[in-house]
């Protein structure tokens, strides 16, 4: 209500005008005060942010980068596009904004740390900067040598796809994969210890000078003339004569115990099953990798080298099993007036046109009962003999771990720790050959033998691979080494079982085990029965009409 004067110079009081609000309260129409104003929602519990502000990070604010958002959600009504060209704008302060101790780093505080005790050791003629955890000029080809990708932000390049051990073919079926989390989690226990049934063979004794050869006191490995036999399950005459009356499941102690260890293989490899009624033979295939020992197979870093390097994959395999034969003889009182130890029944394997010395090597056919009508029979070897100390044979298990380029490898000098931390030795050889030492331990519980020799040799120039020093050996019992590096028999033995019961499902035929190249799973595949079989008999016959598989022979000249 408003009041004015009139013509006469009387108040004259006006009506206000009411708008009457139907269907609510508050006004009908927009007053004209207000027309063409933006609006936006508004609560009293939004916060207020800054204009400007040229002192603020922007990664202060990424914990709360909406705190200043409205309670409405976002609205363009005042949203500012600025069309101009910025390109002239220059900030006049340039300095580097120094943030607060709690915001640099988390680890900044301990390499200050480092930073302070490495100049403190300068100071007293102590290390050298590049020896510090804060780098130097060695760091580049530090992380060169460890795969450092900085290309990619520190992480590794991507792994290299290995191949598989045999091609597999289009008309073969695949009926089961393993994976390895599954097998892992198999158990058979109490599995008693093997019975033996023939004994055969000739083993040397082993000599105790070389308990006493350390880094100061190596000793240059030789290269022996004889020869290892590598026969498969099949072409075993005793194998064959035994089949016929005891056993159902029928292999070596090699390829059992590939199978028993499978889950710590990166390599891929096979084996050939043929099942025959009830019974089940496991056999190598001829002329295959299956016998070469892998190096540095678990390493962080494998070796990945070109063929035509002395370091390939292939090419050290080759180099650990030389070394293996000619150390496993080495160690060994090998004159022709030593004593020997001899077995029921003469060597299988060797026949009368053989001029060339056999390698010292005793066999035990064993048979185990796994159940459930399960008797598996298995070929498995010692290398050598001990007498104890009350006049009792010791047999032996000796194998050869191989140093090739401590830093290629990523590994420890053998020459610098071996003789003062021979545990530290140990242990980076447990993580980059796992799958090796595990094998070898089950080898030796299979054959019963009383103590695993491991000896140490390195190559005596990095660049060499063909020129060997023995450095030290170590010894084990078989079974406690195999709790020391975490093997369990009971897991083996249902991985083994487990397999043979997937077999013994299938009809009659030919089977492939084999090891994914690139996954941690194993498969079985059905094949057709001519797989894998020589068109000639080239492999020669012996007496009986058996036919052997080719041996190596290890020594100079042959690798």
């Amino acid at each position: 209500m408003s009041e004015t004067l009139n013509s006469s110079g009387a108040l004259h009081f006006e009506k206000p005008t009411v708008q009457y609000n139907e269907t609510g309260w508050g006004p009908c129409e927009m007053p004209d005060t207000f027309k063409d104003v933006p609006y936006q929602p508004f609560s009293k519990s939004d916060r207020l942010g800054k204009i400007c502000d040229w002192t603020n990070t922007s990664n202060n604010d990424k914990k709360y980068q909406n705190k200043y958002a409205s309670s409405f959600g976002t609205g363009n009504q005042y949203a500012y596009y600025h069309e101009e060209d910025e390109t002239t704008f220059h900030l006049v302060d340039t300095a580097r904004v120094q943030k607060p101790p709690h915001q640099r780093g988390r680890f900044n505080a301990r390499n200050l740390r480092n930073a302070r005790n490495a100049r403190g050791r300068n100071a007293r003629g102590g290390a050298t900067p590049h020896m510090t955890t804060l780098g130097g000029k060695n760091s580049k080809a530090r992380d060169n040598r460890r795969g450092v990708n900085r290309k990619f932000g520190g992480r590794n390049a991507p792994p290299k796809m290995r191949e598989s051990s045999v091609a597999v073919r289009s008309d073969w079926s695949s009926i089961e994969e393993m994976d390895f989390p599954r097998l892992m989690k198999l158990s058979l226990p109490n599995i008693k210890e093997g019975e033996d049934i023939v004994t055969c063979g000739t083993l040397e004794y082993y000599d105790k000078v070389y308990d006493r050869i350390n880094v100061k006191n190596e000793k240059a490995l030789q290269k022996i003339d004889r020869i290892v036999h590598t026969v498969t399950t099949t072409d075993d005459p005793i194998i064959r004569r035994l089949s016929k009356t005891m056993g159902n499941v029928f292999a070596t102690d090699a390829i059992l115990a590939t199978i028993m260890c499978s889950t710590r293989s990166n390599y891929s490899w096979d084996i050939v099953v043929d099942k025959i009624g009830n019974k089940i033979f496991m056999d190598k295939r001829d002329n295959t990798e299956f016998d070469l020992l892998t190096v540095n197979e678990t390493s962080v870093e494998p070796p990945t080298d070109d063929d035509s390097s002395p370091n390939s994959p292939r090419n050290l395999a080759i180099e650990a099993t030389f070394i293996n034969h000619n150390f496993s003889q080495q160690v060994l009182k090998t004159g022709p007036n030593e004593p020997k130890y001899k077995f029921q029944e003469p060597n299988p394997f060797i026949t009368e046109d053989e001029d060339i010395e056999v390698a010292s090597v005793g066999y035990r056919y064993k048979k185990w009962n796994l159940g459930s009508d399960i008797v598996l029979v298995a070929r498995c070897e010692h290398d050598g003999v001990l007498v104890s100390p009350n006049n009792e044979p010791q047999f032996l298990s000796i194998k050869a771990l191989n140093e090739w380029d401590s830093k290629l490898a990523n590994g420890v000098e053998w020459r610098q720790k071996l003789d003062t931390q021979r545990g530290a030795v140990l242990a980076n050889e447990l993580r980059n050959n796992a799958c090796k030492l595990a094998k070898w331990t089950v080898q030796a519980v299979l054959a019963g033998s009383d103590q695993l020799k491991l000896g140490y040799v390195s190559r005596i120039n990095p660049r060499d691979p063909s020129r060997h020093v023995i450095l030290g050996t170590q010894q084990f019992k078989p079974h406690e080494f195999a709790t020391q590096i975490n093997l369990s028999m009971d897991n083996a033995w249902g991985i083994l079982r487990c397999i043979i019961d997937i077999v013994m499902k299938q009809k009659d035929g030919r089977y492939l085990i084999m090891k994914d190249p690139n996954k941690p799973m194993i498969r079985l595949y059905d094949i057709p029965d001519n797989t894998f079989e020589s068109d000639d008999g080239e492999d020669g016959e012996g007496d009986d009409g058996e036919a052997f598989q080719p041996v190596y022979a290890y020594g100079s000249g042959n690798k």
